[in-house]
């Protein structure tokens, strides 16, 4: 709102005053956040038809086209996939407007998944430019800085896109003019905070106008440095950016400068050598590519991590601001049941009392809460306090409309007499009241899942019921978070898409649910541990066989059960201390990590809790910094299930869960917890890209900064192995991670930070992050093959868990008939296999037509009405998650009937196959296609065979994207 008032709105409304002004001038507008914000409360009807002109004519171009330009290191897939989806609808709904090109200029580093995401949702050309500062100087100096990238080792050259990196000027004017000391190109001046300059235009910092007497020095300065970027490229089209951050918000004082310079090289193109013309990013990827050059091919390698200078290594901002990344992706996945849920909702019960268009804004305003956090200086934790907060209210805003919507579905569905039955959200810690309690527990994933629950109770002694009052396994005892309530654990086993509804009720005589029993053991002294007398404590699951040594309280081994395996693997939390005085060396920010040396063990003394119970066990370290602290600073709770006969407890049983409590720590602290085990993984990390795919992370030697520059994103999943075993780590938040040693992987759970660095003070970029975190990480350790084959579905159930909404019931209402719910608990709408995962299901609600000629015709004839809204089309997306060749079974193509697998929300009449973003018709998309040596001819690319009656073939990798209609 603050960029709105000061500069943002003054952007859009200059500059569509000035390019009515002359045919020839140009602009690209990026972000849809603050494009809809200046559409919807400040453009004027004048400025609305001048936006429709000025897009027809070409002079005004969307690039990228999404609700923000996300980061591209910390993001999950399915949120890039939102956002982009988000702009784009908007996009083409109000203009019938497709962006083509990319312009990723700012995320901190480059990921292989977004050339894959760009080629899906039909772009002809990416642009980055934030790589490693000695990786572009190479790519630079020998003209490699265009190249055609397979981001998708699967997909390859099917979804293969022009890549161009921007040189070491990246994306703005360099403002340096020889011949002044003030600055150049910038007439603007700087946008002020947080109120613009009053009537007289005058801002900070504008540059030198052009006049008759310095127009040739300008020009000659600005020649020089075309030519001087012209060396790094293999055509003589030069991409020379014009504007900075904040920039054009005058765009009168732009223009006209401009205007008079770029008329001045022309008119003495003969003595310069240059001509030169306002462009679109669109134009300058058309002029490379009537080239018709044939191009070299990059493989799936990403970009990361990104360093700017020696000491500068852009791994801090994997881990920063750990509860906003933490929140987005819960906001993430609770916006993913809720689309499921109330589309479900609206195909079962068209009468249903719920008013379907507030329903919709309710998910509309998550759908824009968790778009907005994915910008580069969101989830990435890179903002000032008091924009984190406004990401961290409209995420909550968001997630409790969702919640609210979801608690009134299950009610309206129940068919519950309007004042039968009361629903309140509670929050986890608060307890329940001693009446009867209803659980409602809906599973978002399109298959079936064995699972534990976990509801905050008040009392020890209960029963827990099904919906046909037959007692189900759980397990309560003494919370680990607080010492008034306990934890209630409940085995669920649902069906895909589907919700199931539990009763707890106070013990009345009858059988309890297990009570988890509570051992202390003594606090061990971890610096005087006896070596000779080990004496090991063993905690065992149908699966697993975990160790922990008793002289130190910490874990010794795991043994994989089925082919008794044993690792020897020990946790231990560290710190690395870093400096904050930009006067003594490098700093660490919310940016950057710069450890000044390894990293230090934090604790002396370990304490032990076991709890154990029929159904799990948890065990519970608390890591002092001596033997008689009072506090603890660090703990653990490690849990394994066992799951009773008769369920399917294979992905339950095969993890070992983790939580954690980090902080509050001291200041200038990076608190890392460090897996050790005696793998020989010859310090090999994997992580993966956006959980989207595995990148191979060979540990690199640098002169200087090693340990900062050995870090990596892991946003689902990372793991280290050696020849025969593999131990996986599992994430439901990024953090970064790292392999500093043979056999160990590290993951950084927390930063607080404080430096004097000007600009990180002026922008409140200290990190000075007081807050206790308690992230959640799974550990699975087996035989390559067989994690294999449970990672992929294991990391979608940490992603996914099921949804809880309760409801109590007080004793003079009636009781609820469990009818309706008998249909929709066994039966399972939608169920799709192993290998391929429901992207998508949703009703976007978007009133564009999907012919793009009607499209057109009826916004020029102004057809559409602003608050229509489309509930007839059903948005679905599958993806298939395995890579060719990673499974022999799990990497087959697979055929998907979708009559069939969508017959549980009725008859399906129309598929329509889109692109990725749902705007492209599949089978009029043609994007370009640039030679390469493998491909020396150049036509344009089809991406994908489609569905002939309602089959479709779903090869490795592909996310496949449908507008479906029913009868």
């Amino acid at each position: 709102q603050e960029s709105m008032h000061a500069y943002a709105a003054n952007v859009y409304t200059s500059v569509v005053e000035e390019l009515m002004k002359g045919k020839q001038r140009k602009f690209i507008v990026v972000e849809q956040e603050f494009f809809r914000l200046w559409w919807d409360a400040v453009a004027t009807d004048t400025h609305k038809q001048q936006v429709h002109h000025l897009l027809q004519e070409g002079q005004l171009e969307f690039v990228i086209g999404g609700q923000v330009m996300h980061d591209e290191a910390v993001t999950l897939i399915d949120d890039q996939i939102l956002q982009l989806t988000e702009g784009h609808g908007f996009l083409y709904e109000t203009f019938g407007i497709r962006p083509q090109f990319s312009w990723h200029v700012d995320p901190f580093g480059a990921s292989a998944t977004t050339p894959t995401l760009f080629a899906l949702a039909g772009f002809n050309a990416h642009l980055i430019s934030r790589i490693d500062y000695d990786l572009k100087a190479d790519m630079q100096k020998n003209k490699k800085l265009q190249f055609v990238w397979r981001g998708s080792p699967s997909l390859s050259e099917k979804q293969e896109i022009f890549t161009h990196v921007m040189d070491q000027y990246s994306y703005c004017t360099p403002s340096h003019i020889p011949f002044s000391n003030r600055s150049g190109f910038y007439w603007n001046g700087i946008a002020a905070f947080p109120d613009p300059p009053k009537d007289d235009g005058v801002y900070p910092n504008m540059s030198l106008p052009v006049t008759d007497a310095n127009i040739h020095l300008y020009a000659q300065t600005m020649v020089a440095n075309i030519k001087e970027r012209a060396a790094w490229f293999q055509t003589s089209d030069v991409l020379w950016p014009w504007g900075c951050d904040k920039q054009f918000f005058n765009a009168s004082v732009q223009y006209s400068n401009m205007d008079l310079l770029l008329d001045y090289i022309n008119k003495h193109s003969d003595q310069f050598g240059v001509t030169v013309q306002y462009a679109t990013v669109g134009d300058y990827f058309q002029a490379i590519y009537s080239r018709n050059l044939t191009w070299e091919i990059h493989d799936s390698q990403d970009f990361l991590p990104y360093s700017t200078e020696p000491f500068q290594a852009w791994t801090g901002f994997y881990t920063s601001r750990s509860t906003l990344k933490g929140v987005a992706r819960r906001a993430s996945s609770l916006l993913y049941a809720g689309e499921s849920f109330f589309t479900q909702y609206v195909r079962k019960h068209p009468a249903g009392s719920i008013c379907k268009r507030e329903a919709l804004k309710q998910l509309q305003s998550l759908r824009w809460a968790v778009s907005e956090v994915q910008h580069h200086d969101g989830i990435t934790g890179t903002e000032s306090p008091k924009v984190k907060d406004m990401y961290m209210n409209n995420l909550m805003y968001g997630m409790l409309n969702v919640k609210k919507l979801m608690a009134s579905i299950i009610f309206d569905m129940n068919n519950a007499k309007k004042n039968g039955e009361v629903y309140s959200i509670y929050s986890k810690d608060s307890g329940i009241p001693d009446v009867d309690q209803y659980v409602f527990v809906y599973n978002p994933l399109s298959w079936n899942i064995t699972t534990f629950v976990k509801v905050s109770v008040s009392y020890l002694e209960m029963s827990v019921y099904d919906e046909l009052g037959h007692s189900v396994p759980a397990q309560v005892q003494s919370s680990s978070e607080s010492h008034s309530t306990y934890d209630l654990y409940i085995l669920v086993a649902i069906s895909g898409l589907s919700h199931r509804k539990y009763t707890i009720k106070p013990l009345n005589g009858k059988q309890s649910a297990f009570i988890g029993q509570s051992v202390k053991y003594k606090r061990k002294d971890v610096t005087r541990a006896n070596q000779q007398s080990q004496q090991l404590l063993p905690v065992v699951n149908s699966c697993y066989q975990v160790m922990f040594d008793q002289n130190t309280n910490l874990m010794h081994s795991i043994t994989e059960r089925v082919t008794n395996q044993t690792v020897q693997l020990t946790q231990e939390f560290l710190e690395y201390h870093v400096n904050g005085d930009v006067m003594k060396g490098p700093i660490s920010d919310n940016y950057l990590f710069a450890p000044n040396a390894s990293a230090e063990p934090v604790s002396k003394a370990v304490g032990l809790e076991v709890v154990s119970g029929n159904l799990m066990t948890e065990i519970r370290q608390y890591f002092y910094s001596n033997v008689t602290s009072r506090d603890y600073i660090y703990a653990v709770y490690t849990r394994m299930y066992t799951v009773p006969e008769g369920y399917n407890g294979k992905l339950l049983c095969h993890r070992i869960e983790q939580e954690y409590s980090v902080g509050p720590l001291e200041l200038n602290r990076e608190a890392v917890l460090r897996t050790s085990t005696n793998l020989n993984t010859e310090q090999l990390l994997y992580t993966d890209s956006n959980g989207y795919q595995i990148q191979k992370r060979p540990f690199k030697a640098y002169m200087n900064n090693t340990v900062a520059r050995n870090y990596y994103p892991m946003v689902q999943t990372a793991y280290i192995e050696d020849d025969t075993t593999r131990l996986m780590l599992l994430a439901e938040r990024a953090h970064g991670v790292s392999s500093q040693g043979n056999g160990q992987v590290e993951v950084m759970l927390h930063r607080r930070l404080w430096n004097n660095l000007q600009w990180d003070l002026n922008y409140n970029l200290t990190l000075n992050d007081s807050s206790v975190v308690r992230p959640v990480i799974w550990l699975i350790l087996g035989a390559k093959a067989v994690t294999n084959i449970l990672y992929r579905t294991s990391g979608l159930a940490l992603e996914h868990r099921p949804v809880v909404v309760f409801g109590a019931l007080s004793e003079d209402m009636p009781k609820l008939s469990g009818q309706l719910q008998q249909n929709s608990i066994h039966s399972s709408p939608v169920t799709v296999p192993p290998n391929l995962h429901l992207q998508t299901l949703s009703i976007p609600g978007w009133r564009y037509s999907s012919n793009h000629a009607e499209q057109v015709l009826s916004i020029r004839l102004g057809k559409l009405k602003q608050d229509d809204m489309d509930f007839t089309r059903v948005l679905l997306r599958i993806r298939h998650l395995y890579e060719v060749g990673e499974d022999p079974v799990l990497s087959q193509p697979v055929l998907v009937n979708l009559k069939s697998l969508l017959k549980g929300l009725g008859s399906v009449t129309v598929v329509e196959e889109r692109s990725l973003t749902g705007t492209w018709d599949v089978n009029t998309l043609k994007r370009w296609k640039w030679k390469t040596a493998q491909y020396p001819s150049k036509e344009f690319s089809n991406s994908t065979e489609t569905s002939e009656n309602y089959i479709v073939t779903v090869h490795p990798k592909e996310i496949r994207t449908f507008f479906v209609y029913f009868q």
